[in-house]
């Protein structure tokens, strides 16, 4: 865990319950200034990242209600600019626009990218811009795989501000069918 992470999640409230749980001194390295930053992405975090082809994505409604949803698109979808900055391109779904909309509201979002197969788990916070494709079609193109057969409407670029990874504890291990067929435990239809 790191200082970043630590800072956004353990406020108040969170802190007061690790007291009355006995867990608080055993984050308190976590909060010092000595403790790793956590908010640039290092080679291990972009690879995890590229290896992904979906992750939970969770916004806050103008009512305080947080909204959770599932992105997904071919492997490398999401893309790694720089140590601080991710990207991805938002194809067009089922035009509720509710992250969409709760996103122009308050830009704060929160990622979990899952390797069930693995049992590991990547979470991001940050905060994400809407880029519409109108305003800059290069920039989509340059995110969307265009052999992916989806339409994109936007790029979301997101400034990492944390992020931490957790332990595998009760991560069940699930495959896809394509994990399955590079296993060879199933063959390719």
């Amino acid at each position: 865990m790191a200082r970043a992470f630590a800072n956004l999640a353990f406020t108040p409230n969170v802190r007061a319950v690790q007291e009355r749980q006995g867990s608080a001194a055993a984050y308190d390295k976590f909060l010092s200034p000595q403790a790793d930053g956590g908010d640039a992405l290092s080679e291990a975090e972009a690879e995890f990242i590229a290896a992904r082809d979906g992750f939970y994505q969770a916004t806050v409604s103008e009512t305080g209600w947080p909204y959770v949803q599932f992105r997904g698109g071919p492997r490398g979808f999401l893309n790694v600019l720089d140590a601080k900055t991710i990207a991805y391109a938002d194809f067009r779904g089922n035009r509720q626009y509710v992250s969409v909309g709760n996103l122009t509201g308050d830009d704060r979002v929160s990622l979990i990218l899952m390797d069930y197969p693995n049992r590991r788990r990547l979470k991001l916070w940050g905060r994400a811009k809407l880029i519409d494709i109108a305003d800059d079609p290069d920039l989509v193109a340059q995110l969307h795989d265009a052999s992916y057969r989806a339409r994109p409407e936007r790029a979301v670029i997101i400034t990492i501000e944390a992020f931490d990874w957790n332990c595998p504890s009760h991560i069940p291990q699930r495959f896809t069918l394509e994990e399955l067929q590079e296993l060879g435990v199933i063959a390719e239809s």
